[in-house]
């Protein structure tokens, strides 16, 4: 795929101009000459975007955080960041395994007793953290809505594929692998995040319920039809999709995946397992939430990466035996969205640089990886 005009406009920009100042202004330029026409394509009414080059961030806010009451978006507006919210997840399993409280080759019914004697005895947890369960779908039949209900879908389900042959994109799967993660942890998600993985990152506007005093920074989303909308909870959300947080603080998380070496010694192996490579499938190398190419990009494998046949059809992987330790010249990334939102982050370890890209419309996903790319190829090259 060929970048649109606009993007290779602004990397000629912010390369041709770093030297004839502090590289502020020509950043900024980078970021709206990308952003504003984006925006105006898709109709979003609000975007922040936040950089962090060599742990200095830097923050772009653009439009509105609501229509109705005309908020302004800022570096501290809420955002939902739908599927972002994996790489939390991820986190919360990763720790889980540095603590000692489960393997990622113990088997999923392990820690759910109701489910021994279903196909989950086959099953382990890292097949279920990366997507190679055999076939689970990417969501839940629309009668799944409570534990009860989970269990006997998990107990009903057959897979399609030997476990760990197959990546197909799914949030029961994750979910579960997530669930489970807490369940041996001894809590549940949500209060092992807000009570312990948000605060070890310093993150202080990241919920997974907006409390009524932060009411007034969360953003309203938008649909196709312009209506305002948030996310309804449903089962497994929130170890799949139900994270809300600003700019500044998904800025913060990012630049601990760059360099954990500030957080606790335990939480900083978890990080490393999030981005360590498990299996390779077409290009793509399937860390534990976390999406991860060689650096520069080949556009077309990152775009195909992040393209519908990814998410919706399975694809046979090519296991990493034993997996492939972090590493530094690489893009990490993930995509996510809601009914109203559309969120995408990327970093390059190895240069000390990455992007948040948060919005109240969801648009699709080739735009929004040309987008972030085309301003981190821009940077790269200014230095």
């Amino acid at each position: 795929m060929t970048l649109p005009k606009t993007l290779f406009l602004a990397a000629a920009t912010l390369a041709g101009s770093a030297q004839a100042d502090d590289g502020g202004a020509a950043l900024a330029t980078v970021v709206e000459r990308t952003v504003i026409p984006l925006m105006k394509d898709h109709k979003i009414p609000g975007m922040a975007v936040a950089v962090t080059i060599d742990g200095e961030h830097h923050f772009f806010n653009f439009g509105l955080a609501s229509k109705k009451d005309g908020r302004k978006v800022s570096e501290t507006t809420i955002f939902e960041i739908g599927s972002v919210s994996k790489t939390f997840t991820a986190t919360v399993g990763a720790y889980a395994q540095v603590q000692g409280k489960l393997s990622f080759n113990d088997k999923a019914s392990l820690f759910l007793p109701a489910l021994k004697g279903s196909s989950l005895d086959e099953v382990s947890l890292l097949d279920l953290g990366t997507y190679a369960a055999g076939g689970l779908p990417l969501q839940f039949p629309d009668d799944v809505t409570d534990q009860d209900a989970m269990i006997q879908y998990f107990r009903n389900w057959r897979p399609n594929f030997d476990p760990g042959t197959h990546r197909l994109y799914s949030n029961p799967s994750i979910g579960l692998f997530g669930y489970l993660a807490a369940q041996s942890l001894g809590r549940p998600m949500k209060g092992l995040l807000e009570q312990e993985i948000f605060p070890a990152f310093g993150l202080s506007h990241t919920y997974v319920t907006v409390p009524e005093s932060e009411m007034g920074n969360y953003a309203y989303g938008y649909t196709k039809k312009d209506k305002p909308v948030r996310v309804t909870p449903g089962m497994f959300d929130t170890e799949a999709y139900g994270v809300k947080t600003s700019s500044a603080d998904l800025i913060r998380f990012v630049d601990a995946g760059i360099d954990s070496a500030a957080l606790p010694e335990p939480m900083q192996r978890a990080v490393a397992l999030t981005q360590t490579g498990y299996y390779r499938v077409k290009g793509m190398t399937q860390g534990l939430g976390w999406e991860i190419y060689p650096y520069p990009a080949n556009m077309k494998v990152l775009l195909a990466g992040n393209s519908p046949d990814m998410a919706l059809n399975p694809h046979q992987v090519e296991r990493l035996d034993p997996p492939q330790s972090p590493q530094k010249d690489v893009l990490v990334n993930k995509t996510g969205s809601t009914g109203g939102f559309g969120a995408y982050v990327a970093f390059v370890p190895g240069k000390r640089m990455g992007i948040v890209m948060l919005a109240n419309k969801s648009y699709p996903n080739p735009e929004r990886v040309a987008a972030a790319y085309s301003i981190l190829t821009a940077i790269d090259q200014s230095r």
